[in-house]
């Protein structure tokens, strides 16, 4: 049984920084791919960043170089570190497992006001 939560979301304003936090329940974290989802009202749900279980990480167009992930396999945690955000960036982020299967978290609201 594999349980995401996600936690740091919040509103911030436009240029501003926020943190994003999920922790992974059982053991296949650190064998296991990991992603940040977002999806805006009316819109489908995007990759945000992935990295998988040896460091490599790849990114959504649209945040190249403002958003960093990371994983610490030790705390069987991911992150997501989004700096110089806009209003485009706001919706609900979800964070995703994939080994064998896909997991996700309930979400949480990044709200970012211009």
């Amino acid at each position: 049984q594999v349980r995401l939560v996600e936690s740091g979301g919040g509103l911030v304003q436009a240029g501003g920084s926020l943190s994003l936090s999920c922790v992974a329940s059982g053991s296949i974290f650190r064998m296991s791919t990991m992603g940040w989802y977002r999806q805006a009202p009316g819109k489908a749900r995007e990759l945000v960043a992935q990295i998988s279980n040896d460091g490599t990480t790849n990114y959504g167009d649209s945040v190249k170089g403002r958003f960093t992930i990371s994983r610490d396999n030790t705390k069987s945690t991911v992150y997501l570190q989004m700096n110089s955000l806009k209003p485009e960036d706001t919706g609900a982020y979800y964070c995703n497992l994939r080994w064998a299967q896909s997991y996700w978290g309930p979400g949480t609201q990044v709200t970012v006001s211009s």
